[in-house]
């Protein structure tokens, strides 16, 4: 009798299953999102590719950015043409291949006068840099800059101080939500292009043929130690690729520098921008994105040195307090920390080279670079969140030309992502419509919609079956029931903490709330996951001390026993 290959799955246990038992052509070491897009390169060639990831996929840097896609403005103000004509293709392949997650965002950057008078040195510099950046790429969009008057420009930011200003531009780059961005992407290569990945895969060595060429990657996995088989191993682990790289060379490279960058969440009421702003921090080189994000706006980010533990950043009072006196400095806002409704810390995995170690990290190149070691180990580090498909088209080409023989020889020399479409990218506008068909409202289905895509349909099925489950999830953000059970059942969420930092962002959004539903979400995820009693209370204090820690480093000392932790006050 014929058979049929089982219907690809995106499952933990099924993955493990085969990370123990097949041989692989590549496996990818990290999954944030550029180990999420070298996965999906590989799999989309026709190479049989695993991901692994030691914590949560998108758990480090790619969760904690700035959440833009673009071309970067600064970066053409520092003579970087070449990163910025990069990346700004790249945002125009992304908002065609992922439309639902992507959108395009338009800044406002006021011009602040000077005694009535904007310095015509500083008038003359930022209209050249927006018709070079429209020339270089930001025109591939169908938008273009315009100069617009203050009255305008106060009508976007009412905080703005309109007897400072000398007017403003309006330019236009594209937003996403980084950490949903790397599940589909994952996702993506998983159920369309075969794939294996699969979250909390520590690698611990690799193992080598008798001639030294890298012939295995050493896990553990649930308490299990095994060997993944695989021709080609990608270290693709962001601020960890040193690391990675010392299993192999034996020693420690110290390539990368990491660069911290924090942001803070306010409630949107307090600012009132309805579009992004940029604003310059007074006696600094640096400036700030102020992002509206539904009922808060968010803040960011830093560029500093890092020298703390990298698993582990944290935004500090000095931090805080640096980005709310650059807002405070220019607007009429008055933030204190007390309106500080989340905050998150990520590290930049910066290219050092030897004459760099010292200097602003700010001043370090945004290009990606890659690299083999003599065993065959590929390393891809550096680069942005917006260029992450051309990181892995460049790793992957590394990989098929030079060690994987006949494997190589049949797949495809080029990248076919440039036009390969993510999940959910069908389908998504009919969204709405089809929740308002269910009784639901409109917004709840557009919310639906730029999270899932055509993937919705999904969770709409199981809200007809369950109507209560379009309930809140956390009181005051968007989030609805179904998608913590989504979330566990189809996304690999294994903790709370998942679910309300990743899956969802309301720890970024309003931790104080998601503190306060997180043992009816835990209960919630307890129908899926299995958990008992004991194990709902272990994963809600295992999330109220990932709130304490955030509030203990903001603050400088330690949550008073006995106060309710994840407060604004």
């Amino acid at each position: 009798m014929p058979t049929t290959s089982p219907t690809p799955q995106f499952s933990r246990p099924e993955a493990l299953k085969a990370l123990r038992s097949e041989q692989f052509d590549l496996v990818v070491i990290g999954g944030g999102i550029t180990g999420a897009g070298v996965a999906l390169d590989a799999a989309a060639r026709g190479l049989r590719t695993a991901l692994i990831e030691g914590d949560d996929f998108a758990s480090g840097t790619s969760s904690k950015s700035s959440k833009l896609v673009h071309g970067g403005l600064r970066y053409l103000q520092q003579g970087d043409i070449s990163l910025v004509y990069e990346a700004l293709h790249e945002r125009r392949r992304l908002l065609a291949n992922a439309p639902h997650l992507v959108d395009i965002q338009p800044f406002l950057l006021p011009l602040f006068a000077k005694g009535g008078l904007i310095p015509k040195k500083l008038a003359r510099s930022m209209g050249a840099a927006m018709w070079a950046y429209d020339a270089t790429g930001g025109w591939r969009i169908g938008r273009f800059h315009q100069r617009i008057d203050t009255a305008e420009a106060v009508a976007h930011m009412p905080t703005l101080p309109a007897d400072k200003l000398g007017g403003a531009y309006i330019y236009y780059d594209a937003a996403a939500d980084d950490a949903r961005l790397v599940l589909t992407v994952i996702r993506t290569a998983v159920l369309d292009h075969g794939a294996t990945a699969a979250n909390r895969v520590r690698a611990l060595g690799v193992h080598k043929t008798p001639g030294h060429i890298i012939d295995g990657v050493e896990v553990e996995a649930d308490g299990e130690h095994f060997t993944i088989a695989t021709t080609a191993v990608v270290n693709a682990a962001g601020v960890f690729a040193d690391d990675v790289r010392a299993l192999d060379e034996a020693v420690h490279p110290n390539s990368i520098r990491p660069a911290k960058g924090i942001h803070v969440t306010v409630p949107w009421d307090r600012i009132r921008n309805d579009i992004g702003v940029i604003l310059p921090v007074k006696g600094d080189r640096r400036s700030i994105f102020v992002m509206p994000w539904g009922d808060h706006t968010y803040i960011g980010t830093t560029d500093t040195t890092y020298d703390g533990p990298t698993d582990n950043p944290r935004c500090t009072a000095d931090d805080v307090a640096y980005l709310l006196d650059a807002v405070n400095g220019w607007t009429g806002a008055g933030l204190t920390p007390a309106d500080v409704t989340g905050t998150r810390a990520g590290l930049r995995p910066l290219v050092v080279e030897a004459d760099q170690a010292a200097g602003r990290t700010a001043d370090l190149s945004r290009h990606h670079r890659v690299l083999r070691s003599p065993s065959g180990m590929v390393t891809v580090t550096g680069g942005k969140l917006t260029t992450y498909r051309q990181m892995a088209a460049d790793a992957v080409d590394k990989v098929v030309k030079s060690l994987l023989g006949s494997a190589g020889a049949k797949a495809p020399s080029r990248s076919p992502t440039a036009r390969l479409r993510l999940r959910g990218a069908e389908g998504w506008e009919a969204v709405g419509d089809a929740a308002v068909g269910l009784g639901l409202d409109r917004s709840t289905g557009e919310h639906l919609a730029r999270r899932y895509g055509g993937e919705a349909n999904a969770l709409l099925i199981a809200l007809a079956a369950e109507p209560e489950l379009a309930e809140p999830l956390v009181a005051g953000l968007p989030y609805l029931r179904i998608e913590a059970r989504h979330a566990a059942r189809h996304e690999m969420a294994t903790t709370l903490t998942d679910v309300l930092s990743r899956r969802t962002r309301a720890l970024l959004l309003d931790r104080a709330a998601a503190r306060a539903a997180a043992p009816m979400v835990a209960a919630d995820l307890a129908t899926v996951l299995g958990w008992d009693d004991a194990e709902q209370a272990r994963q809600v204090a295992n999330f109220e001390s990932v709130v304490d820690a955030e509030l203990t480093a903001e603050s400088g000392h330690d949550v008073p026993a006995g106060v309710p932790t994840g407060t604004r006050a």
